[in-house]
């Protein structure tokens, strides 16, 4: 009896540990594909493109904040347009009504923060503390009715170890310490079983 609990015990230890090695390659990986945009991405560029459905995408030399997480998570087998879009087709009052529209988009929900949010939130990716790890998702106000979202980096500040950002926030992609330069609204951390 003592025999089989202890190789269940260690079983248990080696899924768990798999599942950490899983979690941190995939994270690594988010970051590197965030990070590919630096230099491809210039321009930030918000206006509204008709786009196929789904993958769709504007041309990557421009964007805005939403479009560095939608192209990395791709890259994770991870569509946030036809995600968002299903999930909205099913539950458009769940989502906020702030443009005026009758029924989901799929050329522009997925990149719209508070859409975003609203869909992170209800597959329950919620990190309620602030211990940001390389690849999670961050959201943030930055006043005036402007919001923003980009990747934590695997990349540190030199003195406080401050986790750089992968974002656009008008500029084209870029990497730099922006994480407590506006107010935090939302943190994500995605589950690698989304693969």
């Amino acid at each position: 009896m003592i025999k089989v609990s202890i190789v269940r015990l260690t079983f248990s230890l080696f899924l768990l540990l798999l599942s950490l090695q899983l979690w941190a390659f995939q994270s690594t990986q988010l970051v590197k594909d965030a990070r590919s945009q630096i230099g491809q991405t210039l321009y930030y560029d918000p206006a509204y493109t008709a786009l196929k459905y789904p993958t769709g995408d504007v041309p990557l030399i421009k964007g805005v904040c939403t479009d560095v997480v939608v192209r990395a998570l791709r890259h994770q087998n991870i569509d946030l347009q036809q995600r968002i879009h299903e999930d909205m087709k099913e539950n458009f009052k769940n989502y906020p009504q702030k443009w005026g529209l009758k029924s989901p988009d799929k050329n522009i929900d997925h990149r719209r923060v508070p859409n975003i949010q609203t869909y992170f939130q209800r597959q329950g990716y919620v990190v309620k503390d602030q211990n940001f790890k390389a690849g999670d998702i961050v959201t943030w106000d930055l006043g005036k009715g402007l919001v923003h979202i980009g990747i934590v980096s695997n990349q540190t500040t030199l003195f406080s170890k401050t986790p750089l950002i992968i974002h656009n926030i008008g500029r084209g992609t870029q990497e730099n310490d922006i994480l407590h330069e506006y107010k935090i609204t939302g943190h994500y951390r995605l589950p690698i079983q989304l693969k």
